[in-house]
């Protein structure tokens, strides 16, 4: 049996860490390894820690989520390994979200998910897809001011047509199944496609995917 899935919890109310930790810890193949009450805590216990997945909340005192989120994605003592982090947010359409996202973070969760999609999304953003937060992830972006679009890199003149196909409908949050359906490809050729674009263009999930379009006037 693998080795279980090692969360850490950040969030400065004490209870609502408690009711997530009760969770997380019922499951065989999750388990809470520190928890935090402020950013500034956050970066201690998981440099500590080194935990594969971080929930995060957004708005707490010393430091907030955004800014520690940022000090840890950019810690080189990780190397090409960082810990997956999800912002925990209590507004649907909310603007540090997308901040944190463009900083490098896997996804969002509202604070009042069911408990099912909370343990969905740790298992999926420690696989390494954040397919649970692609669409979300979209409109999110699209309730917000753009700045001007940045240059396309030139990366992007490297994929190839069907490439470009698969990533315009990735960007718009489409699943595997979606496109697969829409193209007339099995779900393989589909997830191949992915595979390639994102080391193309050295992101890191479908969320950089659609950050990426969004960045870039591509989307």
């Amino acid at each position: 049996m693998s080795a279980p899935i090692r969360v850490v919890l950040v969030d400065d109310q004490a209870l609502f860490r408690a009711g997530i930790r009760m969770v997380i810890d019922s499951q065989p193949d999750l388990v809470v390894v520190g928890e935090a009450g402020d950013g500034a805590e956050a970066l201690r216990v998981v440099r500590a820690t080194r935990p594969d997945v971080v929930l995060m909340d957004i708005r707490m005192p010393v430091m907030d989520g955004l800014a520690a989120t940022a000090e840890l994605l950019q810690d080189a003592s990780f190397g090409d390994s960082p810990p997956r982090i999800v912002m925990l947010t209590t507004f649907d359409l909310d603007e540090a979200a997308a901040r944190a996202i463009r900083q490098g973070a896997s996804g969002f969760l509202l604070k009042d998910a069911d408990p099912e999609f909370l343990l969905a999304a740790i298992r999926t953003v420690h696989a390494g897809s954040a397919v649970i937060a692609a669409a979300a992830t979209r409109e999110l972006f699209a309730q917000f001011p753009q700045s001007a679009a940045a240059p396309v890199p030139a990366s992007f003149a490297t994929l190839t047509d069907r490439e470009r196909e698969i990533f315009a409908l990735a960007a718009r949050g489409l699943s595997n199944a979606e496109i697969a359906a829409r193209e007339f490809l099995s779900e393989a050729t589909v997830k191949t496609h992915i595979s390639r674009i994102l080391t193309k263009l050295a992101l890191r999930d479908r969320v950089q995917l659609v950050v990426f379009a969004f960045e870039h006037g591509l989307a």
